[in-house]
């Protein structure tokens, strides 16, 4: 919806203005409709909050930001969206807060003004916030559940500099950016980014998805990151397969049903794939007679297109196809801006794909979409997890079961016992003897390509990457580990390859 960017300074930079002109500058595309910035002098320096806007609730000036309490105590600057800002807004009105706008913001700034940090738990949406507390000097940082939004934050001589993209946080800096060699290290020899704070620039950070951060001005502060929401792995219910498949409908048709909420014109991403074959075919239950432009890249290898089960679903949804099909000259001429918008380097080249999906939908005057990202991480999807499955069965003493599922789980496509067995050791196993089997697998922490010297002198610890997983249950491995891939393994990089391809063409993802 928006991008923003600010921080503290303990002086008062000369050329404030001009920095911050060329932060926004650096924002644009993240907000095209409107910009605004406001500066708070403070016993120790300045603050400043900058905001650029895409507008898709309330388009008047009215939702113009930074946006300042009416007491002058609050001020706020949002980018996302509460998709039950109504609900919340009927609440709080009943509890005599008046509004004069139509904006989710004002929701979020009376929200906050009346709950505090308890109004998270309230809210359904996408966001990441800012909110300063004149009365006691404090301005907190949030990112909502997912890290659906981006939020980097730095340190830099006792200056707080926070920002939605690397680039706003370039222009904010004194200094050069640096890399960060550990996180460089992890992304090219294992392929692991976008699952923790760090970034691939020094000292920037994340702030992890379901976290905030609290600023005390008065003493130039920073909080250790509060953890406001996170996956609960616990079983609560005995539902029936049936009853259970029926509520999990229910929930992700009211989500969709939220998520239409806008006053702009609304398409969907769509690949054929069950997640987003789902988004489209839930928007024409829910609404009948909308307009539904759907976008879609097909790939012209045969053996890999989709555009077979794009036509089943937009056949059937009634919808609006728009289809990108793309050559190698084009590739080329667009690799650069690509990944020049992802601002980190990314996985693959199926991004690409993404990319232009956006770019097509801008196009043709679409400003938000709906898209389906996480199906896999909730329900276990491609290899399905058979190492935490196995050990799951064998904690609970269910050892013939375990077999059974063996051999059935290897009977699909690109999946053997052998493969199986391995994932279960790997289950079992820790320190020198996971390196050991990882290893005799043909993996390698040190590929002959890498100058490991170059590495160990920049402190990067070469090793294979083995996060402890925070949500472990016996006997409920699969369940842990899916909300390890909502929150740190998974899902985050998907959000942001998305986040930073929709935001380049000014569409709301």
């Amino acid at each position: 919806m928006c991008g923003i960017a600010g921080g503290s300074w303990l002086e008062r930079p000369r050329n404030i203005s001009e920095i911050f002109d060329k932060a926004i500058h650096a924002l644009r595309f993240r907000g095209p409709n409107d910009q605004g910035v406001e500066f708070y002098s403070s016993e120790n320096g300045v603050l400043a909050l900058a905001h650029t806007r895409l507008s898709i609730i309330d388009l008047s000036a009215s939702g113009h930001q930074p946006m300042i309490s009416n007491d002058k105590r609050y001020s706020i600057i949002f980018n996302g969206e509460i998709y039950n800002y109504r609900e919340l807004r009927s609440e709080l009105k009943s509890l005599g807060y008046p509004f004069s706008t139509e904006s989710d913001t004002e929701v979020l700034l009376m929200a906050w003004m009346h709950w505090g940090r308890d109004c998270l738990a309230r809210l359904v949406g996408m966001f990441a916030f800012v909110v300063f507390d004149k009365l006691k000097k404090t301005i907190n940082c949030v990112r909502d559940p997912f890290g659906i939004k981006p939020f980097f934050y730095t340190f830099e001589d006792g200056n707080f500099i926070f920002a939605s993209e690397i680039h706003a946080i370039k222009e904010l800096k004194n200094k050069k950016i640096e890399l960060d060699w550990q996180q460089s290290y992890d992304y090219l020899v294992h392929g692991d980014y976008d699952s923790g704070s760090r970034s691939f620039i020094k000292d920037v950070k994340h702030l992890i998805p379901g976290h905030l951060v609290e600023l005390d001005l008065s003493t130039n502060q920073l909080s250790k990151p509060f953890c406001f929401w996170k996956p609960d792995v616990i079983q609560k219910s005995n539902l029936s397969f049936d009853q259970a498949a029926e509520e999990l409908r229910e929930k992700f048709l009211s989500s969709v049903r939220l998520h239409l909420r806008s006053d702009v014109e609304i398409g969907a991403a769509l690949s054929g794939g069950i997640d987003s074959s789902a988004v489209v075919c839930a928007m024409r239950y829910i609404e009948p007679d909308l307009p539904i432009n759907t976008f879609s890249y097909i790939a012209r290898d045969n053996t890999l297109s989709e555009e077979y089960w794009i036509d089943l679903v937009n056949n059937d949804a009634k919808a609006i196809p728009h289809k990108i099909f793309v050559n190698q000259k084009e590739l080329s001429g667009d690799i650069d801006d690509m990944i020049s918008s992802q601002g980190e380097p990314f996985g693959s080249t199926s991004i690409y794909a993404q990319y232009r999906v956006f770019k097509l939908a801008k196009e043709n005057g679409v400003t938000v979409t709906l898209d389906g990202q996480g199906a896999d991480e909730i329900f276990a999807g491609y290899h399905g997890y058979p190492g935490k499955r196995l050990k799951s069965l064998i904690e609970l003493g269910q050892y013939s079961e375990a077999l059974y599922f063996l051999r059935e789980w290897s009977k699909w496509p690109g999946r053997n016992v052998s493969y199986g067995l391995k994932q279960l050791a790997s289950e079992y196993s820790s320190g020198d003897f996971y390196n050991f089997l990882r290893a005799l697998n043909g993996d390698k922490k040190s590929p002959a390509w890498m100058k490991s010297t170059i590495l160990k002198d920049n402190g990067v610890l070469i090793d294979f990457p083995k996060k402890e997983n925070i949500f472990k249950i016996k006997g409920r491995r699969v369940v842990s580990e899916l909300a390890m891939s909502l929150t740190s393994r998974g899902l985050p990089s998907l959000l942001r390859h998305a986040d930073r391809n929709s935001m380049h063409f000014s569409v709301e993802g």
